[in-house]
């Protein structure tokens, strides 16, 4: 183990049992096959669900949509890059020799994509309640208000918040396609809407651009097809 991912591993305050799952989930796609992007899935998932947790806590007088629209501004890329920054990311990540040199140690995209794979390997290797704390540790010096609310919404959030307005299923988000070389790659997303059979395709320069695409274009197709 080298002395990077042992540093990395105080800042997380988690010392892992398997070693292997760090490794990987500071492995860029561009360094090997053995790469982060399914940590990345799995730890997006867990985030979401966790800063919800700490959100139903704090801001126990908010309701769901507010509630929604505050923890967009948690998870979106700007804010997991900051985080990123402040465990040292940038020093730990695994790069193909492209995108290192393009500057992928400092991508916004690079770094928030990792930390999402980390705290995916933290639930791996110890369980839900291991990568909540962590969670909970990374937001502790984040402000957190209702003001938040009044930051515009992603096209993610307010696909969400038009659905869920009429008591239906959250869209699904598959990506469909991969394009470019390995350190310039885009993400070729696709938004299905089960109930209404939609399905609208976007494409960026990450999974998260992708699906933010995808659903900016779902949105235009259901108000131009379901409202007067």
């Amino acid at each position: 183990m080298n002395d990077g991912l042992t540093t990395l591993q105080r800042g997380l305050q988690h010392e892992f049992a398997d070693i292997g799952l760090l490794n990987r989930a500071v492995t860029h796609r561009s360094f090997s096959s053995d790469h982060n992007e399914r940590l990345e899935f799995l730890g997006d998932s867990v985030l979401g669900l966790a800063v919800a947790d700490l959100l139903y806590q704090r801001l126990s007088a908010l309701p769901e949509g507010d509630l929604s629209r505050v923890r967009a501004n948690l998870v979106k890329q700007d804010t997991l890059h900051q985080l990123a920054l402040g465990l040292g990311l940038p020093e730990v990540i695994r790069l193909g020799e492209g995108e290192a040199k393009s500057g992928g140690k400092k991508r916004p995209s690079i770094l928030a994509d990792a930390l999402e794979a980390v705290i995916g390997a933290v639930y791996l290797d110890a369980g839900y309640a291991a990568a909540q704390g962590l969670v909970q540790r990374l937001y502790k010096a984040v402000e957190i208000n209702p003001e938040m609310e009044a930051i515009g919404k992603d096209p993610k959030t307010e696909l969400q918040e038009w659905l869920q307005a009429r008591k239906m299923n959250l869209p699904l988000y598959r990506v469909v396609g991969t394009l470019g070389a390995a350190h310039q790659q885009t993400f070729d997303v696709e938004c299905e809407i089960i109930e209404f059979n939609f399905s609208e395709r976007g494409i960026g320069g990450s999974r998260r651009a992708g699906e933010q695409a995808a659903a900016a274009a779902m949105l235009q197709t259901i108000k131009a097809k379901t409202e007067p």
